[in-house]
């Protein structure tokens, strides 16, 4: 299939800006692929579709304050200096991106706002990425918790940015059930969940587990080349407890459904999967790239954000519900004014 194929025009006014008043006050499109009908719903309302020995499986990740901030140490270049870090590689050492009128070269070091940390810039590479290391005398996420600035996507494109918005970003760009940090992005559609619609799961016999993939870069780029096969997606790590694995086990075999929530969670199954030895626990760095056509050997049932024109996530979509299901999906997305992207509305598929 080309690339262009997954193109559509979005009215820029539908992208969201802000989250919703509410986490479980977005609407919900619920698509159901073997009937083939879809419904306009609200997220609260997704316990009416979910059945007793159904698991949820959501991804922990926790997003860090990724983008930081700095002036160039040496005398007379004190320019402003911007990293977005995207994995730590060895204990102190991040892969990042940089952004600086004069960029600095290796062996360089830039001061951290508020003189919390020094970075020496050890290696540049490809389409903007730099390799740093980062020393100082408090634990690294502390330092990141107090001058970091959570990491959001560009299309939320606010003139300005106030202290309040800052704050509410901190808070509401993570998932409720957030716990293991390392992510540069938020698993989006994990944000619709309140404390009260997971009791309400649990309660109706729901079960509930996690896995996580630390989301980066890669889910991001831009897909940059004619034919979708021959795009190569970028390694994002992922681990499936072994207890999460035991789950997930009991509920094919027990007749539940498999409910990933989000993109990631679905990508760390089926990278399980997709191994040697088959699905179960462990961990690894993955490279799965999912798009049509693709036979989903775990996934059964997967809540989603809608996404961008073009991109990975909405050809990993196409493959699970159908290419045309869901363009015509997103078609009455577009003229029903669902708010799209991160912090938007999402659709459930059954």
């Amino acid at each position: 299939m080309k690339v262009a194929d997954f193109d559509y025009d979005l009215p820029p006014e539908l992208i969201a800006q802000e989250p919703a008043a509410r986490r479980d006050g977005a609407r919900m499109m619920v698509l159901d692929r073997a009937a083939r009908t879809v419904q306009h719903r609200t997220f609260a309302e997704l316990p009416d579709f979910l059945r007793p020995a159904d698991l949820l499986v959501v991804n922990d990740t926790r997003v860090i304050p990724a983008r930081i901030f700095g002036r160039k140490a040496k005398p007379g270049t004190g320019g402003r200096v911007e990293f977005l870090l995207l994995e730590e590689v060895a204990p102190g050492v991040w892969d990042a991106l940089m952004r600086s009128r004069r960029r600095p070269v290796p062996g360089e070091q830039v001061i951290l706002d508020d003189d919390l940390a020094v970075v020496t810039l050890l290696a540049e590479g490809e389409l903007g990425r730099v390799q740093i290391r980062v020393e100082s005398a408090l634990p690294w996420l502390e330092v990141l918790e107090r001058i970091g600035q959570t990491p959001l996507p560009p299309y939320i494109a606010r003139k300005e940015t106030t202290p309040t918005q800052r704050a509410a970003d901190k808070e509401r760009y993570q998932t409720v059930f957030a716990r293991d940090p390392g992510a540069v992005a938020a698993p989006t559609a994990g944000l619709h969940f309140t404390p009260e619609v997971l009791q309400r799961l649990a309660t109706m016999g729901v079960a509930q587990t996690a896995v996580t993939l630390h989301v980066g870069l890669g889910t991001f780029r831009p897909v940059t080349t004619e034919n979708v096969r021959d795009h190569k997606m970028d390694f994002e790590r992922w681990w499936i407890p072994t207890e999460t694995a035991a789950k997930v086990q009991a509920a094919k075999t027990g007749g539940g459904r498999v409910v990933a929530v989000g993109t990631t969670s679905v990508r760390t199954l089926e990278s399980a999967a997709a191994r040697p030895e088959g699905f179960g626990a462990g961990q690894g760095r993955t490279e799965l790239f999912i798009y049509p056509p693709y036979d989903f050997k775990v996934v059964d049932a997967l809540l989603t954000n809608f996404h961008l024109p073009k991109s990975t996530l909405i050809m990993m979509i196409s493959a699970f519900a159908g290419y045309g299901f869901v363009r015509e999906a997103y078609r009455q997305a577009i003229e029903r004014r669902y708010r799209f992207y991160s912090y938007g509305d999402c659709m459930l598929i059954l």
